[in-house]
């Protein structure tokens, strides 16, 4: 069920898919997932824990996917989601292009270059499997449980999701991206750390999420149910 302005489907689906705010989400969407796993590589020691520098601003995609599933539905964010796993493709080619671009007599940079940057395609399969995997399971569990509870409860879905969604990137991102970089404690610990302070993030930034969300289903006069929708990853 969606409740709608609009007087056609058809009428709803072109309006929402070309609306400002949807459009606003999906750029912040992409680029907090190209600024996260640029600066991933960065391992940052907060005294009692280990964190990457990811941390910053990659929960942030998290808050994001909520709004959408929780605005446009399911359909929307599995959109979005592979939208961003296409931009950060798109960015790991290029930075490996200009890597091996010859330099000029004057570039001095490229040894920087190349050890800020070559590590990157590591960094970015596992975000890439990582991103893919915790994100479609995060807008599942929103999904479903907006269904289940009938649009109520809109902080406990957001955090839940979030707990199962951050859950299972990290227990994929952090083996795949650091085995043989990193000792396997550390691994261990990041993997917990991340998954836990990901999550307080959400819980944290929750009021202004809720106000956001409230914001954008007026704008939209849009609330999707997702009652006939196919669960697929496609």
């Amino acid at each position: 069920m969606t409740t709608s302005k609009f007087n056609s489907s058809a009428e709803r689906v072109c309006a929402q898919s070309f609306s400002f705010p949807f459009l606003i989400f999906t750029v912040l969407f992409c680029v907090c997932l190209i600024v996260a796993n640029l600066v991933e590589i960065k391992t940052v020691n907060i005294g009692f824990t280990t964190i990457t520098a990811g941390m910053v601003v990659f929960p942030i995609s998290y808050i994001i996917n909520d709004c959408i599933v929780e605005v446009y539905g399911f359909r929307k964010a599995r959109m979005v989601i592979w939208l961003g796993f296409a931009m950060n493709f798109f960015v790991t080619m290029m930075l490996q292009l200009a890597i091996l671009l010859p330099g000029t007599a004057e570039w001095q940079g490229q040894d920087a270059m190349i050890a800020t940057y070559g590590g990157v395609p590591r960094i970015l399969t596992a975000s890439f499997i990582a991103f893919v995997c915790g994100s479609m399971v995060n807008a599942l569990v929103m999904s479903k449980m907006k269904v289940a509870s009938k649009g109520r409860y809109f902080s406990l879905r957001a955090i839940l999701s979030t707990v199962f969604g951050e859950g299972v990137d990290s227990l994929i991102f952090f083996p795949i991206a650091f085995l043989g970089t990193l000792p396997a404690g550390v691994i261990v610990e990041l993997i917990i750390a991340q998954a836990c302070m990901k999550t307080l993030y959400e819980v944290i930034i929750l009021p202004v999420t809720i106000r956001v969300v409230k914001y954008i289903k007026r704008v939209e006069s849009l609330d999707t149910y997702d009652n006939d929708v196919r669960y697929s990853w496609w």
